[in-house]
Formats: C-alpha cells, structure tokens, sequence
C-alpha cells in the first residue's frame, strides 16, 4: 500500500465493489480496503469461489456477485484484502492492519462502504453456546459449506426465511420456524403496499420462500409473542410464548434474526453526523444526493447509510464515486451527472419497497428491549438489563455516560452488539426519544488492534524526520 491515494473504499460489499471499479476506470488511484480474505461483502461473500456446487441452494441473485467481482478485477483498482481499517479521522487520515503491520494512509475523498449487520435480538439465554443468528449461520453455508441441523429459526424478517429456504435447498432439516412477527404489523403496512406492489417480484420471491418451507412440512409457527432459550453450559431447549400458552422445543441450535442495522462504528467514530430512523429503529448517517456526509470529502454509500437492499447498495456505491471523483477534478459536474442518472433511476425503483418491509417485519418492542432483568444486554462486559435500568435511575441520562456506570459498550466489539438496545432501553425508561438520548460516542480504535501493531507505527512516525 502507498501513502496517499485519490479515493480510498473501505468495505468490499456491493457498495464498495462498485465505488473503488467507477474510481478505477475514471482514472483516480483507488484503494479498497476490507478486512475478508476476499471481495465480496455478506450478501455476495465467498462468490468467487463458491463453496457449493448446487447454484439452486443460495440461488441466482448470490451469482450476480461474481460480475460485480470481475468488474472489479478488471478495473485496476488496488484491493487489499484481509485488512483491518481501525481509524478514520475528519482529516481523512486512515488507520489499517494487514497482516501484523499497521500503518497510516491519507486520501483526497473516502467513501465508507460497511454494510449493515445483524440487529441484536436480546432475549433470556441468546449468549448460550448453541445461539447463533441466521447470518452467522448463512456465512457458514457460503464460506465453508457447512451447516448445523434441526435448528430452530426464530424471529422475523426477509433473511430470517431466506437462509431457512437455502437450507431446506440444501436438504438440511429444519426444526421449526418460529415467526415473531407482531400481528398487527400486516395493517400498519398496508398504507405502503401499493408503492411495494410495483416491486412485485422482490414481494412474490418472498412469499416464494415462505410457501416452500411449509410445502416441505417445515413447522411454521406464526404469532410468536415472547422467547426464552433454556440451557446452563449450553442450548437445550427454546420456549415461546403463543396464543397466550407456553411451549417448549428441545434444541441444541437456534438461529435468531430481526432485520439488518446500518453498520455505523466507522462513521461514527470519524464524526459523521447521524440520526435516529423511526421507521428502521436505528441510526442512519446524514448525506447529500452525492452521499457525501458532514466531514468534507468523506461519503457512505450502501447499506451503511441507510439500508435498502443489495442493489440499491451497487447503485449508491456509484453514484458516490461519481460524486468523490468530481470533488478530486476527475470528473465534471455535467458527466458525473450524465453518468449517474441511470443508477439514480435504479435507485429509485428499489427503494419503493423498503417502507413496506419496514412496517411489515418491524421488531416487536419487548425482543428489542428486554424484560427479564438478568438478560445479558452488553456481551462484552457481561452486563444485565438490570444494570442499565438502576443507573438510569441513579441519573444517567445517556449511553456515554452509562459507560462510566457499567462498562456498557467499552468491550471489543465497540457495542455494535448493545448500541441499539442501550439506547432504546435508557429512551424507555426516561420517557423521551431515541433520538434526545442519543448514540454512544465512539472513539478509535473501532476494532482490535494488537499494542505491537500501534508500538511499532509509532516508533516508524517518530524516526521519519530523523531519516530525513
């Protein structure tokens, strides 16, 4: 890696793929940076070279990957796999790791392209070894081929059924699905589907999925009102609460999953402004029509904004570089809006359904905020619910200052586990928004980094002028 490039892409999801190809092919130095040992991101992970050779199990749309990685190829632009970006300062000055050795780059314009993640989803006993999510169990089946039977898949959400269905595909059994879809969501979506019914492809894929799980006699249990997962060293049964009745499944794995959540530590820690989404329950970065946020010459594009889908990521992913290379001279402002136009009408189309799946699998409040006082919200620092409510009552007012009061949030994975809940539990119990509480304020590093690592970048800083 050299010091300084034009445009650096941080992320190799669909969003960053294509930003660091537009960069390339226009001319600028592009660097990507991403810390998988191959391009691809988590909804095209491990494309390259699949694992599988039944292309029915993870079905077309994985493949669409593999044109957005040969584009990449043949672009010139420079890809750093298995790199670790652990700062990201307003002067645009970029901490990364590779391979034990760390060092600091700069660039003209960044674009953040981290994706989402999985929403935390925390009910009695989901730190039990035999608790996984549903992308944690889809990253398996495509980096490894590997898969766990008779699970149990719980929650709600497109992926929730779309990984249960690539499973049943790959004759895996299935235990049960339990679906905590809230009743009433069917109404408060119903506003948006006629927007969604011109999308109604993506809406009958879905509707696909579901039939072929109950065709293959698949339990599918729908209405779920609460969830327990029993077990002292590990998973040995889930209980739901249906109909107002308790049952009980002996399992030794659950699959959780409850939507995807911006992944916003990076941009946050680089002092990008966001703000509270009702509609979405999560934080959302503030762009332009460029994606271009608050910090000068720093954009986010894809899911890490805001999200929207795999192709809605492409398209953003382009139009911030269109965006970064007309701030860096290399393009017009009448090309870079000639160029653009097409993926803005993509964009467009793809974002019509998103209100509609908002409202549909919005996540019922009590798996969102737990009840149970001895339920684990941070995992890091093993902190419980219990915890988080008493030191709202002794006066803290919002999650930096609960660090002070419980570790909430300080441990390595810099509260992408507990962020969302501890906001959303401290809202509750002081009767105000999410949106006064706030976010957690975070600092670099935002990801492990070895002492040695930061020792020997430091010792390299302070002999450079001596070299001179």
């Amino acid at each position: 890696m050299n010091g300084h490039y034009d445009i650096v892409v941080v992320g190799a999801g669909p969003a960053g793929m294509a930003a660091a190809t537009v960069a390339a092919k226009h001319g600028a130095r592009a660097l990507l940076l991403d810390e998988q040992p191959a391009a691809g991101g988590q909804i095209y992970r491990a494309v390259a070279r699949p694992t599988l050779t039944d292309r029915n199990i993870l079905g077309p749309d994985y493949y669409q990957g593999q044109d957005l990685i040969a584009e990449l190829e043949a672009s010139g632009a420079e890809h750093q796999a298995g790199a670790t970006v652990w700062q990201l300062s307003a002067e645009r000055e970029i901490g990364v790791s590779k391979d034990g050795v760390a060092q600091l780059l700069t660039a003209d314009q960044i674009i953040i392209a981290t994706g989402a993640q999985e929403r935390p989803f925390p009910v009695s006993g989901w730190t039990l070894p035999g608790v996984m999510t549903a992308g944690g169990a889809q990253v398996l089946l495509k980096s490894a081929g590997l898969a766990a039977s008779d699970a149990v898949f719980a929650g709600t959400g497109p992926l929730l059924y779309l990984v249960a269905n690539q499973y049943l595909k790959a004759g895996i059994a299935i235990r049960a699905i339990l679906d905590t879809t809230p009743r009433g969501n069917s109404l408060r979506a119903l506003p948006h589907l006629p927007a969604a019914m011109m999308s109604i492809g993506a809406l009958m894929k879905g509707r696909r999925w579901i039939a072929e799980l109950r065709a293959a006699g698949v339990p599918f249990i729908k209405g779920v009102e609460d969830l327990k997962l029993i077990g002292t060293d590990a998973l040995s049964a889930v209980e739901y609460r249906h109909r107002q009745h308790w049952e009980r499944i002996d399992t030794t794995r659950v699959f959780l999953h409850q939507g995807i959540v911006p992944n916003v530590n990076l941009a946050m820690a680089a002092g990008c402004a966001h703000r509270w989404s009702d509609a979405q329950l999560c934080w959302h970065a503030v762009t332009d029509t460029w994606t271009e946020t608050d910090v000068p010459g720093v954009a986010i594009a894809g899911d890490g904004a805001a999200v929207n889908g795999a192709l809605a990521a492409e398209c953003l992913g382009r139009i911030a570089a269109y965006g970064a290379l007309h701030r860096c001279a290399h393009l017009d402002a009448t090309l870079r809006n000639r160029l653009a136009a097409p993926y803005r009408e993509i964009l467009a189309k793809e974002r019509r359904l998103r209100p509609f799946l908002d409202a549909m699998f919005r996540p019922s409040r009590q798996f969102r905020i737990p009840e149970d006082d001895a339920t684990l919200v941070c995992r890091c620092e093993e902190v419980p619910a219990a915890r988080v409510r008493e030191s709202v009552d002794l006066g803290c007012i919002g999650p930096n200052q609960l660090k002070g009061f419980s570790r909430c949030g300080m441990g390595p994975c810099q509260a992408r586990m507990c962020g969302l809940t501890i906001s959303e539990m401290i809202a509750e119990r002081r009767g105000v928004s999410v949106a006064e509480v706030g976010a957690l304020r975070l600092r670099p590093p935002v990801k492990p980094l070895m002492l040695g690592e930061l020792a020997a970048l430091t010792a390299t800083s302070d002999a450079t002028p001596e070299s001179d």
